[in-house]
C-alpha cells in the first residue's frame, strides 16, 4: 500500500488551500498536477472538476466531496474515501456500488470492476 503524500506542487497545495475555483482554471489552462497518491484527507473539495485528473491509491477520509463528478476522472483505483461526505458525487461506472460502501464505511481502497 502506498502512503498518502503531501507535495509541494503549487496546484496541489491549491487544493490544500480551499482554492478550488483557481486550480480548476489553472487545468482548464492546460497546467498539469500529478494527484496519485495524494493526501486529501479533511479537505473540502466541493466544486472541483475532475475531468481527466488521476487520483489512484489517494486517501480522502472524511473530505467533502459532495457533488463532485469523477466519471470522467483518469482513475479512482486504490483510493480510499472512509467517512467522506459524497452527497451527489458521480463516480466512474467502473466501481460498483459495494465497492464504494465497503470504502466508505471500513476505509477500504476502491477497486475498478473489470
Amino acid at each position: 500500500m502506498v502512503k498518502p503524500k503531501i507535495t509541494q506542487e503549487l496546484l496541489y497545495q491549491l487544493l490544500r488551500d480551499g482554492k478550488i475555483e483557481e486550480f480548476n482554471h489553472r487545468i482548464a489552462k492546460g497546467e498539469s498536477v500529478d494527484l496519485t497518491s495524494c493526501d486529501f484527507r479533511h479537505l473540502n473539495l466541493q466544486g472541483l472538476i475532475a475531468n481527466g485528473l488521476d487520483f489512484s491509491n489517494s486517501y480522502f477520509r472524511q473530505a467533502d466531496l459532495r457533488g463532485i463528478d469523477f466519471s470522467q476522472s483518469v482513475s479512482l483505483q486504490g483510493a480510499s474515501i472512509h467517512g467522506a461526505k459524497i452527497s451527489g458525487v458521480y463516480f466512474p461506472e467502473q466501481l460498483t456500488a459495494e465497492e464504494i460502501s465497503l470504502s466508505l464505511l471500513h476505509g477500504t481502497r476502491m477497486r475498478y470492476n473489470n
